[in-house]
């Protein structure tokens, strides 16, 4: 019979679990502490373990660590509480199979627990345990369930040799992922060589990544070595693959299906043994329909999918995000870190972030630059951010009033600011006094002779 180890100090989380596995046909046993199932772990008695990761003394962490070094065949699941999953990252780096959040979803428990079982199975059916790593997912930030996925995919298919394809939109963070993939592979301490697909002109493109001999064309005064043969034993991240051109899907697939590239102008081909993660802010699949990009190889780059989810849709990870920055800037200027105000962090929350993870990073730069002090104020931050959406003014458009009316609206706000000085009104508005006169007859407003508040 399967047996399980179920360890939570929560005395209902442990009977709700037990009464869950036990329903399942599971043999269960349930213990209060990470220190009982360490000094089980050796015991080889258990088919799983369900622990929760916060306990008071002994955390499941350490059963994480025990089971992976007396037991590494039995794959280990963490319970984490909704919404923290700092911990549960570093676990899914460490090794464990997968999370549960609390509150218990039972059908994602039922399920999760079901493939961790047939894991085990396949694994020892193979002969070979699963593979732990002992780093976490380094410079990705976020706490959301979306980016918690982001980690536990980087964590499994990292120490692979699977081509992996990062999706999503420009300023998301895909190179990071692909960065991260790479730090954490058996390829790590080999070159992580990036490349701009849409930077770079096709033929361009072709010397580049293949290298090209001496003589090759106009300007090749000397053989160079391609990109290909300098990431060789490491990875190429490709970035934006999805503006690659025809001719040149054509050369990668042939790279790909033969494992070695010939330079431009060259006889002879060079074998590279190379870790390929691709990138795009495209839609692949709607591209391979209309003809625009090789179905042949999308499905060479699209073994493994990591889809990074736009900031608007993580808004939670939001202040996260402006720490990781503030404490960035800090370190790479050696200045004390800045911190922003309650307003301005409400402001930062609310922003719909088109330019997503990038344009929030160049919006806290550009505060940390311009603020007066070490705090951070809402007047600090670009004008679309703090003066919020880029269009309406409260007040001006509500009731969608007509050009005449709305020109009437805006002349009386100006005017106002300006306490009434017609000159300065005019600068402001950068016309001269006749064409704002000719504006308040317009307006049905008496120009009047003199300003008010002229200044002498």
């Amino acid at each position: 019979m399967t047996r399980i180890l179920v360890v939570e100090d929560d005395a209902v989380a442990r009977d709700l679990l037990r009464e869950i596995l036990s329903a399942e046909g599971f043999a269960v046993d349930a213990v209060d502490d990470g220190a009982p199932a360490v000094e089980r772990a050796a015991s080889g008695r258990y088919d799983l373990v369900v622990s929760d990761i916060r306990m008071e003394r002994v955390g499941g962490m350490d059963v994480l660590r025990a089971f992976s070094e007396k037991s590494p065949g039995t794959p280990v699941i963490i319970i984490t509480a909704f919404g923290d999953v700092t911990g549960a990252m570093e676990a899914i780096g460490h090794g464990a199979y997968d999370y549960v959040s609390k509150p218990f979803n039972v059908e994602d428990l039922r399920q999760t627990v079901a493939r961790a079982l047939e894991r085990r199975r396949l694994s020892a059916e193979a002969g070979a345990a699963p593979k732990t790593s002992g780093e976490q997912v380094a410079e990705i930030e976020g706490k959301s369930s979306r980016m918690l996925d982001v980690y536990k995919l980087v964590a499994r298919v990292a120490p692979t040799t699977a081509t992996v394809l990062v999706v999503g939109e420009s300023g998301t963070g895909k190179e990071l992922v692909a960065r991260a993939i790479h730090s954490r592979s058996p390829r790590s301490g080999k070159p992580f060589v990036p490349v701009n697909c849409t930077a770079l002109s096709e033929s361009l493109l072709e010397s580049e990544l293949f290298g090209h001999a001496r003589g090759a064309f106009t300007g090749a005064v000397a053989a160079k070595r391609g990109l290909f043969e300098m990431a060789s034993d490491g990875t190429l991240f490709l970035d934006e693959i999805g503006d690659m051109g025809p001719k040149m899907q054509a050369q990668l697939l042939r790279v790909l299906q033969d494992g070695e590239v010939r330079p431009v102008g060259g006889t002879e081909s060079i074998k590279v043994d190379v870790r390929l993660v691709c990138a795009t802010n495209r839609d692949l699949e709607a591209d391979v329909k209309t003809g625009r990009f090789r179905e042949d190889l999308y499905f060479r780059i699209n073994v493994v999918t990591v889809r990074m989810p736009p900031l608007r849709e993580r808004a939670g990870d939001i202040p996260i995000l402006v720490r990781h920055f503030l404490a960035k800037i800090a370190r790479r200027e050696s200045r004390p870190e800045a911190s922003v105000s309650p307003e301005t962090l409400d402001l930062l929350c609310r922003h719909s972030w088109p330019g997503n993870v990038r344009e929030l990073e160049n919006a806290i730069e550009r505060a940390v630059a311009v603020a007066k002090g070490n705090v951070v104020l809402p007047s600090d931050l670009p004008v679309e951010v703090y003066g919020g959406s880029p269009a309406e003014p409260a007040g001006l458009f509500d009731d969608r009033p007509t050009l005449s009316e709305l020109e009437k609206r805006y002349i009386a706000l100006i005017l106002a600011e300006c306490g009434g000085n017609k000159k300065r009104a005019a600068e402001r508005l950068g016309i001269d006094r006749r064409t704002l006169y000719r504006a308040l007859e317009r307006a049905g407003v008496a120009a009047g002779g003199d300003d008010e508040g002229e200044e002498g």
